[in-house]
């Protein structure tokens, strides 16, 4: 190969690199991007707690959720929002963001660093090697859905990867530390565990101390004379870190009762069909859990399942360093298997581990895993392509798709092409497509943020101090209505009920109602309307999409009605709460 060829490869890794980093702050003020439903009580939690004007106690109207999460994610929404006063969804996501690319930056580290310390197949350079486990990490789905909003995920993941990657990186140095690093890494997972939860503390204790007994090669007299005491020092650190919660809350009581007891000995409720029939069948069983990995994965699930059997075919020749990763892996499903409740997202904080060995055995990993994934990747463009086109042909007085998003699209179909039929360009391409579909979700959602997705500002105005009702599915979903109708009272009902518009006017004097595209409300006042897409779908609703009706199920017009007839009741709906 040429000396010329390797730079501008490299330039080529940095662009994607840039492409990376572009998708994950491209539509980040969208209150459509792949998200979890936590992330309304969250931000419902942390305006009141600002609005309050202390740190703690938090505050909450929703019943039963206010000790939900430990207060570090609701102090970084009150820090990023300046106490409220710049209240918009992008300030309160951009740190995730900064979270995840953070990550991102250990796992190019981490994987240069392996990648000049053992053989990698091919003829990648470290460095090139390092930035394929970067954009890996960022091409998953799961690293797209919950690296981004503003949940706890992207700092746990963060701060429990940071002491492994430390072990990892300087090895012989951090593992023969006897006291300051175990220090840093208690510091380390202690913020971590201010995040989420004092429970985290289990796998990591669990995988520290496997990773210092692997290392000492199990012997285990060695392990408990020079190195318990430093997994000692870690934990207890940690764990005294959590503990400032409850020396500094004015109301410890009601953390230990409502986030001790609640949200976590909860997880172990044997209720229901009982603990073996759950760990067996259903959506919370083991066997979606084995699933999670791939799931996480997103697009790249046929890879990451192939090097879960390339790791297996070569389990005699695998190295050390990647025993050590594959073992995190092991402990964080160990786990969580424990717990009544199930999923993938558990497993989250394995996923920057997972990119690395991906990268690693990159050129071992069959095409056909590739080709999978890209094709995959085709069927979701294709997909995008049709929806964009029947939802223009629904609104033709609106342009809603430039001709830059068909571009995006027209590129992106190119390129999963090239990476099909030209093997040369499959392996380094395939993380490119996947990221350029991320991207193309996000334009393809753009419409529902600009002027066809929000009420108008006149609307805004007249309902500006006003009592407003809006449709909820979910708890503290109405919260997302105060970025759209900002200044006025929102409430919320339960929609899930499928009232009509007649039924909403005779309980609410200024509501809004979603209805099919081109339904009509006849002797209706509209004070606003917008587009908005269905969410949390009914099982009437999910059979009618499988039989064909995607496109009715997924769009809606929403109106924003006002009824001269007063309020005859006004109890706040608790299904919302």
């Amino acid at each position: 190969m040429h000396l010329k060829a390797i730079p501008s490869r490299l330039l080529l890794y940095v662009l994607a690199a840039v492409l990376a980093v572009f998708t994950y702050f491209y539509g980040l003020d969208s209150p459509h991007i792949p998200t979890n439903g936590d992330e309304f009580p969250y931000a419902h939690i942390t305006r009141l707690t600002a609005e309050s004007g202390h740190l703690l106690p938090l505050q909450s109207r929703l019943h039963e959720m206010r000790n939900t999460k430990p207060p570090l994610l609701f102090w970084q929404g009150i820090a990023s929002t300046h106490w409220g006063q710049a209240w918009t969804w992008w300030n309160l996501r951009y740190p995730s963001v900064i979270y995840t690319l953070l990550t991102a930056l250990l796992v190019l580290l981490l994987a240069r660093k392996l990648a000049q310390q053992q053989t990698v197949e091919g003829d990648a350079t470290p460095t090139e090697t390092g930035f394929t486990a970067a954009l890996i990490f960022l091409a998953f789905f799961s690293t797209y859905r919950f690296g981004r909003p503003f949940l706890v995920n992207p700092a746990e993941v963060f701060w429990f990867f940071l002491p492994f990657f430390t072990l990892l990186y300087w090895r012989s140095f951090a593992f023969e530390s006897r006291a300051g690093v175990p220090l840093l890494l208690g510091v380390a997972v202690g913020i971590g565990l201010l995040y989420k939860s004092f429970a985290l503390v289990v796998p990591v204790g669990l995988a520290l101390s496997w990773w210092y007994l692997h290392q000492r090669d199990y012997r285990l007299q060695a392990f408990l004379h020079q190195d318990a005491g430093k997994v000692a020092i870690t934990v207890a650190v940690a764990l005294a870190m959590f503990g400032l919660w409850f020396a500094f809350d004015p109301d410890p009581q009601a953390v230990w009762r409502e986030f001790v007891v609640g949200e976590n000995a909860g997880k172990f409720d044997p209720s229901g069909r009982g603990y073996l029939a759950t760990l067996l069948w259903g959506g919370s069983s083991i066997w979606a859990l084995i699933a999670g990995y791939p799931m996480n994965a997103g697009l790249l699930a046929f890879p990451v399942v192939a090097v879960f059997w390339v790791a297996y075919r070569r389990r005699a020749l695998v190295g050390d360093t990647e025993k050590m990763l594959w073992i995190w892996m092991a402990v964080l499903f160990i786990v969580f298997c424990l717990p009544s409740q199930r999923t993938a997202r558990y497993l989250l904080e394995a996923m920057p581990g997972l990119a690395v060995l991906c990268a690693l055995n990159w050129q071992r990993i069959g095409r056909a895993a590739f080709v999978a994934s890209l094709l995959l990747a085709g069927a979701a463009l294709a997909l995008l392509a049709f929806l964009s086109w029947r939802l223009q042909q629904e609104m033709p007085g609106a342009e809603l798709y430039p001709p830059i998003y068909w571009l995006l699209l027209a590129l992106t179909a190119l390129l999963t092409l090239l990476a099909i039929f030209w093997g040369r360009y499959t392996r380094a391409l395939v993380s490119v497509v996947a990221l350029l579909v991320m991207l193309a979700l996000a334009a393809f959602l753009r419409p529902f943020d600009g002027a066809a997705g929000n009420f108008s500002a006149e609307a805004q105005r007249y309902v500006k101090g006003k009592e407003v009702w809006v449709p909820c599915n979910f708890r503290a979903v109405d919260e997302g209505y105060r970025f759209l109708l900002p200044g006025a009272q929102v409430h919320g009902y339960f929609s899930e009920l499928a009232q009509s518009a007649g039924e909403l006017s005779g309980k609410y004097a200024l509501f809004a109602v979603q209805m099919p595209l081109q339904e009509k409300c006849e002797g209706c006042k509209i004070v606003g309307q917008r587009l908005e897409i269905r969410s949390r779908h009914s099982p009437e609703a999910i059979k009618r999409i499988f039989a064909g009706d995607v496109f009715q199920q997924l769009f809606a017009r929403e109106l924003l009605l006002e009824t001269s007839q007063l309020m005859l009741a006004r109890p706040l709906d608790e299904a919302c709460r």
